[in-house]
Order: structure tokens, then C-alpha cells, then sequence
């Protein structure tokens, strides 16, 4: 009579450890990657938002047929667009070094409103933008058109 030996199917210590070194492996390479794009996201947070305030205030101002103003408030690091966009925060790793409006410096002021009218078109307004990894973004408008326009400073 053949007698059937019955080996449970498992893994051993061995594989175990094996796997566990390629995920710790794996990780420690993406780790650097990760950090940097979470460094970036502040900067990129703070651009998409004052993106989207400035379309949505050239929008409403052709839309309702009304003057439209944009909200920067640099103090209390917020943009909006009063009855339609924010506020937004701007994130804490990403500062405004310049920000004139009609060629008025408005960085240290409790608030700056950037005008958009029913024609297309907008005050003058820039912004420079600087992280702390270093980047540093020139944010303006196009007055005939109210457009924005994005530069990256070195």
C-alpha cells in the first residue's frame, strides 16, 4: 500500500524575508521622488488656484455683464472671487515676493482686487511667486484680454 504524504503549500521564512527586502528596496528608491513632488505640489496648488480665480472673475464679468474683482488678501494668504471661486489658501511653502496692481506694489497689503470688466478685458496685475524648494513663478495678466499668462523665473 502507497501512502500519500500531504505537504501543505506555504511559504518559507526565506521567500518571506526576500519579498519584504524588495518592498523596503523599492521604497527607499521612491522615497526622494515622493518628497520632491509633494515640495512641488505647493507651488503648483498655488498657481492652478490663482489660474482658476482669474478665469472664473473674467467669466463672471462677461457673463453677468458686470465688473468682476479678484480677492487677494496677501496676509491672510487666501485669493477668491467673491459669489464664485474660494476662498483658496495659498499653501505655507510658497511666498508672494512681488504682486503690483496698476503698477502698485500690493504684497504687504491687507488687500489687493484686481478689476475685470464685461469687455474682456482686466486691470494690470502681476505676482511673483517663490517656493521653498527654490522655483519661482511669474503669474500676470494680459490687460486687453484679461488672459493669464505663467513665467517660470530662474
Amino acid at each position: 500500500m502507497k501512502t500519500r504524504s500531504h505537504h501543505a503549500a506555504a511559504f518559507t521564512l526565506i521567500e518571506i524575508m526576500m519579498v519584504v527586502a524588495i518592498l523596503g528596496l523599492a521604497l527607499t528608491m521612491g522615497f526622494p521622488s515622493f518628497v520632491r513632488a509633494l515640495r512641488k505640489e505647493g507651488m503648483g496648488k498655488a498657481e492652478r488656484d490663482l489660474v482658476l480665480a482669474c478665469q472664473e472673475a473674467r467669466r463672471a464679468a462677461i457673463m453677468n455683464n458686470q465688473r468682476t474683482d479678484l480677492v487677494i488678501r496677501p496676509l491672510d494668504r487666501t485669493i477668491s472671487v467673491p459669489g464664485g471661486f474660494g476662498p483658496e489658501v495659498i499653501p505655507l511653502d510658497v511666498q508672494i515676493d512681488i504682486m503690483g496692481v496698476n503698477f502698485i506694489q500690493m504684497e504687504k497689503a491687507e488687500e489687493a482686487r484686481v478689476h475685470f470688466f464685461p469687455g474682456g478685458t482686466s486691470d494690470e496685475f502681476t505676482i511673483v511667486l517663490h517656493s521653498a524648494d527654490g522655483a519661482y513663478r511669474k503669474i500676470s495678466l494680459d490687460t486687453v484680454t484679461a488672459l493669464v499668462r505663467i513665467d517660470n523665473i530662474q
